[in-house]
């Protein structure tokens, strides 16, 4: 009989994996880190397909679902198929529509159409992942900050790249780390508790963005971080840290969900640096000039 505590929704469960990640033994961080990753794999797919795709044996799938407080696998897969009945089959069926057909390679349009989709399901993906309060607190932060260093590499540059050119035309300081000539460290050496990060890396993480997030967050520098994974190692350094996961197609991944939110903290953070500031109520007593009334 399962444990009536246990997560019977796909963020709850995320919370349990997440909490518990340093005691689980590591073929079950394995597992979950694929399952947080790979939701609609592990939603779709049998006992057999998963464990093939998390490199690891059937069984281990059993006994990672029962370290949990599930009866077996399929009571755990449950939480992934309900992500999707209340989430958004619909892309995740548009896209296993057009990679069984096998012939977009031949079909540019078919190519487009699958690119659009895969783009239209990250979006609605990061829209039920960010939360408000996420994005008032990193938007406070960026806002104060003196100088903003903005990191990524590989497949994360251009997020860093289009922030340092939208920063400076909203009124933000932004210094690109792009760690040309191996500088990444001396182009980060002044950041400080003044200042703030943003740090964005995917699977397979940047050893370099994770290493130097780190460094910065010891020196008391706030850390924003975009990621895909609870179990990211740039979610420890992180002050506040979005999840954002983009759908693949034909093992190509797309930066439309990340863009839509660096545009997001970018734009908010220059708003509220350009906002006039509230205008002070004049003393009761006073004039509006700050003189006292006549009597």
């Amino acid at each position: 009989m399962p444990d009536p505590t246990t997560p019977r929704d796909f963020e709850s469960l995320k919370a349990v994996l997440a909490e518990r990640r340093g005691d689980l033994p590591r073929r079950l961080q394995q597992v979950a880190a694929f399952a947080v990753e790979h939701p609609d794999e592990v939603a779709f797919g049998t006992a057999a397909s998963i464990a093939t795709l998390a490199a690891v044996q059937p069984s281990t799938l059993v006994r990672f679902a029962k370290a949990l407080g599930y009866a077996g696998f399929s009571d755990l897969q449950s939480v992934f198929r309900h992500r999707l009945r209340e989430g958004w089959p619909d892309y995740a069926d548009r896209l296993r529509t057009l990679n069984d057909a096998g012939t977009a390679g031949r079909d540019p349009l078919r190519l487009l159409f699958g690119f659009s989709e895969t783009a239209a399901a990250s979006l609605d993906r990061m829209r039920q992942t960010v939360s408000s309060s996420d994005l008032e607190t990193a938007i406070d932060i960026l806002a104060r900050a003196d100088s903003i260093y903005l990191l990524g590499q590989r497949r994360a540059f251009p997020i860093a790249a289009y922030l340092a050119y939208a920063m400076p035309k909203l009124n933000l300081r932004g210094v690109l780390v792009d760690n040309v000539g191996s500088l990444g460290p001396e182009q980060l050496a002044n950041a400080g508790p003044r200042d703030a990060m943003i740090a964005v890396s995917f699977t397979p993480y940047t050893p370099f963005t994770v290493e130097q997030a780190r460094l910065a967050a010891e020196r008391g520098t706030p850390v924003i971080v975009i990621t895909d994974s609870v179990f990211s190692p740039l979610q420890p350094h992180a002050r506040i840290w979005f999840e954002v996961v983009e759908s693949d197609y034909g093992a190509f991944r797309s930066l439309s969900a990340t863009m839509c939110l660096a545009m997001t903290l970018a734009v908010a953070a220059g708003e509220r640096v350009t906002a006039p500031a509230p205008a002070r109520k004049p003393v009761r007593g006073t004039g509006e000039a700050g003189q006292p009334r006549p009597t």
